[in-house]
């Protein structure tokens, strides 16, 4: 696109930063560092909201982390399909509508900002629970927008529960040793308003959240969480769990709840009153799956120790072990009559097991450990480690006739038995040799490298597949398929550097980058690095400013749109103050007419609305949510988003920075003759180019003779020092009034550090960082060159042939002929 298009854009970024001049934001170029000490203010500030955002594949229609919990929906009309819901570590749930072969992604559920550890069908509501600490209730029939979001727990929620008979009741459990009781009908009920005015703004920077009921979710993320629940209801609690609870399992009725974790016991509790019943020991390492029959009699549990036990609640005993795994056992599943289970864990092999007989089989061996399963009909679901999921034949109907095939096995009492059997080579063939149907996924990145342009970000996945993405955009500009991560990593370094101006991870298999302010804002770049058509030579742009311009641009032109269409309704018209003034303790305050004022994003900060990537922040009454950036609807103001976020893209304002300069000293060469007039140390911003300080060197060169000519006994006058210089401001050197002839031809000046000379397009930043390599101030000395030099130079561009003697012929590039005195710096004749 050309200049005109950018035109308004860019006088937007000039009058931004010509604002934020004027307001002592923005230092000048290159000034005098000031010999006082520091009078900065020694107050702390406070910390402000994080804002991630999430890159997502081009396909998003499939998972890219593995799969944690499944749950089925069977149809409710007999032509019908049945749906499959699949809750993933990347941090989404997706609607799968199922035929005989085939799975259509019908919707993708996205509200949970970190794993999805688990999922139940309540009634006429899907459950789900995550690492972020909540749970979130969806209607599992609709387009896939949240109804609510649980906050009770103080750690991640790992586990669910629900009563199929008594809908309205869901238990869950998590790494905070709780476990709560839900009524969901009460839970969905509206939320009372009641407002208490001193939670409203708190010195923490967290509107209506008590400092008291924050928690850090890792500590690589700063984003807190609301501990207590929404006002008006509180769950039952079931208190005596000293540890982690990783399995929950409830009857029909929902009178009997059992739980287990780190404690390597079983409770038994009367989820009606969060009562305790009793405790069951006999397993010897953490429990990680629990089953209740129907009649709540009857339970199994699998462990980490290897076994699955049966327990007979009643007896209040275990009645039968069986050891099937060589591993941990993850997962459980059983047929409705409660008489034959289905299990899977980190031996990577899906068994059945008759509990009567004890006889039992290996159904299915893969490369990855199983999470769980979900029986449809005469199938079974798995969910692995993978991102795909997996369809086998189970004869849930009857099992019994999958033993018909032989090579079934006696379950022994103690776990060793069976690894004893594994160790000397009896291990059962499996089955099935692959799934009758997969639903697949798609690799998730594994490894990351941020390159030193702080755009670029090289990335290996699970498939071994390495690409290059700009961060800035949200799109793979080049894959380099199955090579060597390490040597493309060496092949893309470029020497420059850039300041750290966000944080990343891959946790969810996809890239989140992580903004806080104000260390977001501090990494600019000139304009014509970015290949900005029409932009001036010295335009700086802060990458972080245009990536939430780029984020935000369809929130920001929706808000307008609602804005406008609210003042048309109301019969005039609403300025942008007025509309800041509806939101109470505002920290915003609105340039007139700043948010109807539209903005082009720059071409390197526009992200693609086909695969868009999902904003990430912690609301301040809704908890942390997720959204894609084409989803947010203009109504999410400073109780949704940050609110720097906010006043950075519709004010243009920055927060005050810090480490934007670099310091240095700048002197002349061991023997040269040249002096400048600025003495003393210099400071400049990170990003100016050493090409700038030449300029600066030749604008604080007095020159009385001709360069080569000179005496060496350094006389060749200096002036008076202007205090302050500009670098960005120095023009040509021959414009300067009263200089003489010879004299308006620019010299050529090299700069060193560390007695290498540097390129004129490095960053004082890059020298400092790649050169000078110490933590005192970058030292910068300057020479002039000589003639010879510099003939040399223009030999090397084909410019220059040699006329005999100590003169040489010129073509200079508007093709007139020029004689050079190899003795002197001046021009002898020009044809």
């Amino acid at each position: 696109m050309g200049a005109p298009f950018y035109g308004q854009r860019l006088a937007n970024v000039a009058v931004t930063e010509a604002r934020q001049s004027a307001s002592g934001k923005l230092e000048a170029a290159m000034h005098r560092v000031a010999s006082a000490g520091n009078t900065s203010n020694s107050t702390r500030p406070r910390k402000e909201k994080r804002l991630t955002y999430v890159l997502n594949d081009a396909d998003d229609t499939k998972h890219c982390g593995g799969i944690n919990c499944l749950a089925i929906l069977n149809s409710a009309t007999p032509n019908g399909c049945d749906n499959l819901f699949t809750g993933s570590r990347d941090g989404t749930l997706k609607r799968w509508a199922l035929s005989d072969n085939d799975a259509t992604c019908s919707a993708t559920f996205e509200s949970h900002v970190d794993w999805v550890n688990d999922a139940v069908l309540a009634g006429n509501n899907l459950v789900s629970c995550s690492s972020d600490t909540t749970l979130k209730i969806w209607n599992p029939l609709s387009d896939a927008v949240c109804s609510r979001t649980l906050r009770q727990h103080s750690d991640y929620v790992t586990c669910l529960a629900a009563a199929e008979k008594n809908s309205n009741i869901v238990a869950s459990g998590g790494l905070g040793a709780e476990v709560f009781i839900w009524d969901i009908d009460a839970a969905l009920l509206p939320l009372a308003k009641t407002v208490d005015p001193k939670e409203e703004e708190l010195p923490n920077g967290n509107l209506g959240l008590p400092l008291s009921s924050l928690r850090g979710m890792n500590t690589g993320n700063n984003m807190s969480f609301h501990n207590n629940q929404s006002r008006g209801y509180s769950p039952i609690v079931a208190k005596g769990h000293k540890e982690s609870v990783y399995a929950l399992a409830m009857n029909d009725s929902g009178t009997l709840l059992v739980s287990g974790g780190t404690e390597k016991v079983i409770r038994v509790w009367d989820p009606r009153t969060g009562s305790k019943n009793l405790k069951l020991r006999g397993h010897a390492d953490n429990i990680r799956a629990l089953l209740l029959d129907s009649t709540g009699r009857f339970c199994l549990s699998g462990s980490s120790d290897s076994m699955i036990r049966l327990w007979d609640l009643g007896q209040q005993r275990c009645v039968h072990s069986y050891a099937v795994h060589t591993d941990s056992v993850w997962a459980l599943a059983s047929n409705s009559t409660f008489t034959h289970v289905y299990s899977g864990g980190r031996d990577l092999s899906l068994y059945l097991t008759d509990l009567s007989t004890r006889e039992s089989l290996l159904l299915y061996t893969k490369e990855h450990p199983i999470l769980q399963m979900a029986l449809q009909d005469d199938s079974i679901w798995v969910a692995t480690t993978d991102s795909s999921v997996h369809r086998l034949p189970a004869e849930g109907c009857n099992p019994q006739k999958v033993f018909e095939r032989g090579g079934s096995f006696l379950a022994g009492n103690l776990s060793f038995t069976r690894a004893r059997a594994s160790l000397e080579g009896s291990a059962p063939v499996p089955v099935y040799k692959e799934p009758s149907f997969t639903i697949p996924g798609i690799p998730g990145i594994v490894q990351y490298e941020i390159l030193n342009n702080r755009r670029h970000v090289l990335t290996k996945d699970t498939s071994g597949s390495v690409k290059l993405w700009e961060i800035t955009r949200g799109v793979v500009i080049e894959d380099y398929g199955k090579v060597s991560f390490d040597e493309k990593k060496e092949e893309l370094f470029e020497m420059v550097s850039i300041p750290a101006w966000f944080a990343m991870d891959t946790r969810l298999g996809s890239l989140s980058i992580h903004m806080d302010t104000p260390q977001c804002f501090s990494a600019e770049m000139y304009a014509v690095d970015l290949n900005i058509t029409g932009a001036p030579e010295d335009l700086k742009i802060n990458l972080a400013q245009e990536t939430l311009r780029g984020l935000l641009v369809h929130w920001a032109a929706k808000r307008r749109q609602r804005s406008g269409s609210q003042a048309s309704s109301n019969g005039n018209v609403a300025s942008s103050n007025d509309v800041t003034r509806n939101l109470p303790h505002s920290k915003i305050e609105m340039d007139d007419g700043a948010e109807n004022n539209t903005f082009v994003v720059l071409p390197s900060f526009e992200f693609a609305t086909d695969s868009p990537p999902s904003i990430v922040t912690e609301g301040s009454h809704g908890g942390p949510w997720r959204k894609k950036i084409t989803d947010l609807d203009g109504t999410e103001d400073e109780k949704d988003l940050p609110w720097w976020c906010m006043d950075c893209v519709l004010n243009g304002r920055l927060p005050p920075r810090e480490n934007t300069k670099c310091s240095f000293h700048l002197q002349a060469c061991e023997g040269s003759s040249v002096q400048i007039l600025t003495q003393g140390k210099l400071s400049a911003p990170r990003i100016l180019r050493i090409n700038k300080v030449i300029n600066y060197v030749i604008e604080k060169m007095v020159l009385d003779k001709p360069l080569d000519g000179g005496s060496s006994d350094g006389a060749s006058g200096l002036g008076s020092s202007t205090g302050q210089s500009q670098l960005s401001t120095l023009g040509d050197v021959s414009l300067r009034p009263g200089m003489k002839p010879w004299q308006k031809m620019k010299p050529s000046i090299e700069i060193l550090c560390n007695n290498q000379v540097l390129s004129p397009e490095m960053s004082l930043a890059t020298v400092r960082t790649y050169i000078w390599k110490k933590p005192e101030d970058l030292v910068l000395n300057y020479r002039l060159l000589s003639s010879l030099l510099r003939l040399s130079h223009i030999v090397k561009r084909g410019m220059l042939g040699w006329s005999g003697g100590s003169c040489c012929w010129m073509r200079d590039t508007d093709s007139s002929m020029r004689l050079w005195v190899c003795g002197r710096a001046d021009i002898a004749a020009a044809l």
